[in-house]
Formats: structure tokens, sequence, C-alpha cells
């Protein structure tokens, strides 16, 4: 059977209002995915690396993180830390200790500190370098890395608060980094990681470090024949051709019968 909005609230007025503040949030956790999804390459399954802090936080609250992260992402989640993480937990004692229990269950990802540990903050930004390339969530109650987080683009935070866990909304330093993406400024994570792809899949890449290690070996070729011609010397004027004697003996000959034919005429006349 159904009642109307206010009847709902008159007799259960609490549940009602933490109904529509979990409708609100789901919503608004749904678009937030959707937009590092598109514009930075997010897929299932999330990691989320997680430190002490948000841990004690979620014993105080009362909080299964195992089971609502997984609902309030709407998709599979891998629960990580690092060691720097636990060693931290372990040095600050038993006011930590329930924290500490719930840290070692989730995986210990590899961090640069493994010989000489840092600050679980520290160790956290560090995990992320510059752009977050393993796509990492970061659940965390710690000021200090909440700010650092927000300046590097693409790192969503998660953090607990009013008994609930909450995504928060998207960076100015991602909202900037999209922009410049959609202006041709950049070139977006997703679009590198499909450009390798198609390279391997093609084979490029590969050929062009074949390419850069060998030295190309020139080949044997054949002498120019124009090279080989000797060359001809400057000033030197070329030499007249030289008649036939034929030809010179024609033109005597020839001249000889005219000046015989010019005597006969003479003669007659006489």
């Amino acid at each position: 059977m159904l009642f109307p909005l206010g009847q709902l609230r008159s007799t259960d007025g609490k549940r009602v209002v933490y109904r529509v503040h979990a409708i609100k949030r789901q919503k608004q956790a749904k678009k937030t995915i959707s937009f590092y999804k598109y514009n930075f390459g997010f897929r299932e399954p999330f990691q989320i690396l997680i430190d002490g802090t948000f841990c004690q936080a979620a014993l105080k609250n009362k909080i299964q993180i195992k089971e609502q992260m997984p609902k309030y992402l709407m998709g599979e989640v891998q629960l990580c830390t690092t060691s720097c993480a636990l060693k931290e937990l372990e040095t600050l004692g038993k006011q930590l200790y329930g924290a500490k229990i719930i840290l070692q269950r989730f995986q210990v990802r590899k961090c640069p500190h493994f010989k000489e540990p840092v600050s679980a903050s520290e160790c956290l930004l560090s995990m992320l370098e510059e752009t977050n390339p393993h796509h990492y969530f970061v659940a965390t109650q710690d000021y200090t890395v909440t700010t650092g987080l927000k300046k590097i683009p693409g790192v969503p935070l998660l953090y607990i608060i009013l008994n609930t866990i909450v995504l928060d909304k998207p960076s100015q330093a991602s909202l900037d980094h999209v922009q410049a993406v959609q202006l041709g400024e950049l070139v977006s994570p997703a679009q590198q990681q499909s450009i390798r792809t198609l390279k391997e899949e093609q084979g490029i890449g590969q050929k062009d470090r074949e390419r850069r290690g060998k030295k190309r070996k020139r080949k044997q070729s054949n002498p120019n024949p124009l090279s080989c011609l000797k060359k001809k010397k400057k000033g030197v004027p070329t030499p007249p051709l030289k008649k036939t004697e034929q030809e010179g003996k024609r033109k005597r000959s020839r001249h000889k019968k005219r000046k015989v034919e010019a005597g006969d005429g003479t003669a007659a006349n006489t």
C-alpha cells in the first residue's frame, strides 16, 4: 500500500530523510564515477588505496568497508594499502590497534619506501605520482593528503562523514585538465592508453625500438659512370675537321674541266 510522502514523514520521518539523502549521494557518486571513467580511463575493479585514518573513522562509525564500498561505488573493488601506512599504525600503539587489524586485511601494494618507511600521507602521495597512472581511488581522513590530492588531476577522493562513505566531487585540477583536453592542448590518459594498445597490436612500438637499436648499414653501390669520364681541358680550341682526299680530287677535277671548256670556246671563236 502506498502512502503520501507527508504521512510517511509523520510516522517515520528519520528513515525517510535518510533514504532521500542516500539516493542523492548515490546519484552524485554515479555521476562522479562516470566522469572519471570517461575522462581518465577508470575501470572495474576499482583500486581503493586506504590509510589508517579512514579505518579508524570506519571503526568509530561502525562501517563495514568490505561490504559498503562495492555497493556505494556500484562495482567491484580491490581494497589495498601500503607498508608505510601499516608501519605508521604500529608505531602509534594501542590507540589505533583496531584500525591496524582492519588495514591488515587489505592487499599491500609495493611502495618505493620499503627500506626506509615514511609517513602514510607522504607514501600515498608518492604512489599517485603526477597523473595517477594506476587509477587509484584514495580513502583517507587526513587533511594533508586531501589537499595534496586536489592538486593532482584524476584522483577520486573518498572520506567518511555522518556515518556514511562519501565520494568527493572532481577537484579543480581534474576539471582544468579535462577542459585542456577538450580544447586540444593535451591528450587524455584514455587516449594515450588506446594509442599504446593500437601500437602494440600492430607491432609499431616494437619495430621502432628495433630500428633505434640497430645501426643502418650502407649498401655497396657501383660508381657513377659520369664521374669516371675524363675531364676536358678548358681553353683548348677543337681542331677543324680534315677534308677527305676524294672530296679534294673531285673539286680539282671539276675546276680543270671548266678551264678546258673555256679554252675550247676561245679557239672556236678565233
